[in-house]
Parts: structure tokens; sequence; C-alpha cells
């Protein structure tokens, strides 16, 4: 099993794939349409765009994690939502 302080690194790894393999797959099919070789150009194009997703999300979430929180209401222990 992998370590727990490895988390945040699995996660964007694993978010940064899937969304890099979603959105390469709807722009390959838009730019060049359901061909026979549209699953090469797809994967050509997944892997490219996730190896700049991946480091990305490394950088980005940091940042997200910190602007959601500035922008939530927190609850108290009761359930409350405490002021800013």
């Amino acid at each position: 099993m992998i370590p727990a302080r490895f988390a945040p690194v699995i996660f964007g790894l694993i978010l940064s794939g899937l969304m890099s393999l979603l959105v390469s797959g709807i722009a390959t099919l838009r730019a060049v349409g359901l061909t026979s070789d549209f699953p090469f150009l797809w994967l050509g194009a997944w892997l490219s765009g996730w190896a700049v997703a991946f480091p990305a999300v490394l950088v980005v979430a940091p940042l997200t994690r910190r602007l959601v929180a500035r922008l939530t209401a927190q609850e108290t222990s009761q359930g409350d939502v405490a002021e800013r």
C-alpha cells in the first residue's frame, strides 16, 4: 500500500489523468472526427496533455484549496456556520 502522505500526489495524478483523457478525447473528436486513426490521435493528445496537466494540478491545487476556504463558511462543532 502507498503511504497516506502521498495521497495529494496520487489524487492529482488520477484527477489530471482522467480530466485530460476526457478533454483530449472531445477536442480530438471535434478536430478530426471519428476516423479510423482516432484512437491513436487521441492517445497522443492525451499523453501530451497529461504531461502538462499533472504538474499543473500539483501547483494549482493548493491555491484552489485556499481560494475555496476563503469563499466558503466554516461550520462549528454544533453545525452552525461561523463568520470569518
